[in-house]
């Protein structure tokens, strides 16, 4: 079956209200695609989606919290009827310079919750809405952090998160056939979290998410990505 042209498109961008979040927003609205902007307050979710234009549809959205995950996909299911793609992008950093032995419990289990079990969820919400698409994609904002094969002691409870994230999504390409599902590492960008020393922009950083969220039928599914290219878990 073909795709839908680009401008009937729907996507949903969580953490949409700064950041990488936005840039990528900002760039598939530019393609046409009609964005459900997100972000756990319904004023900044407002006010990023001014900033992008009439294709920009703001929305609340707390990942950590199931009853706000369903609300946002009921308002899909009955606005749009679909989601063609999905892009897990929110994420908290709460550890950075501690080590694993002197993380909290109340530190991991926030991470987690907001970096691993919200994805999940949230796409758990979106699965039939994404079946209905012609071309569903998910992307999973990952990072370096992640990569078990490469993993130092930075940021113990967030690199864990990220590495569950890693595994959520290969068991999602699996369970969703029909779709590309793919996990990306932006590298180290310039935002609030990134901070102002990072050597990349949100420009950089977004690219390769928005490339693997538009995939053709040909591209890959499954798979960690760093600037458009496979790199190992």
């Amino acid at each position: 079956m073909n795709a839908r042209p680009t401008s009937d498109r729907v996507a949903l961008v969580t953490g949409a209200t700064r950041g990488i979040g936005h840039e990528v927003a900002r760039q598939l609205t530019g393609r046409g695609t009609i964005v459900i902007v997100t972000g756990r307050k319904e004023a900044a979710a407002r006010s990023a989606a001014a900033r992008l234009g009439e294709r920009a549809i703001p929305m609340a959205l707390d990942v950590t919290d199931t009853g706000s995950i369903a609300s946002v996909a009921r308002a899909i299911r009955e606005r749009f009827g679909v989601l063609d793609v999905l892009v897990n992008n929110a994420a908290v950093l709460q550890d950075e310079g501690t080590s694993i032995l002197e993380t909290s419990p109340e530190v991991f289990d926030a991470t987690m919750r907001a970096n691993a079990r919200g994805p999940l969820l949230l796409t758990q919400a979106v699965a039939d809405l994404l079946r209905k698409s012609s071309a569903p994609r998910v992307v999973n904002v990952s990072s370096g952090a992640g990569q078990i094969s490469s993993m130092t002691s930075y940021a113990p409870a967030y690199s864990i998160s990220k590495a569950a994230l890693n595994a959520v999504t290969v068991m999602l390409a699996a369970a969703l056939p029909n779709a590309k599902v793919n996990c990306v590492d932006p590298g180290w960008v310039r935002t609030d979290m990134g901070g102002h020393s990072a050597p990349r922009s949100v420009e950089e950083g977004a690219e390769t998410i928005v490339w693997l969220a538009t995939l053709p039928p040909s591209g890959p599914t499954g798979g960690f990505f760093h600037d458009r290219k496979r790199i190992p878990w």
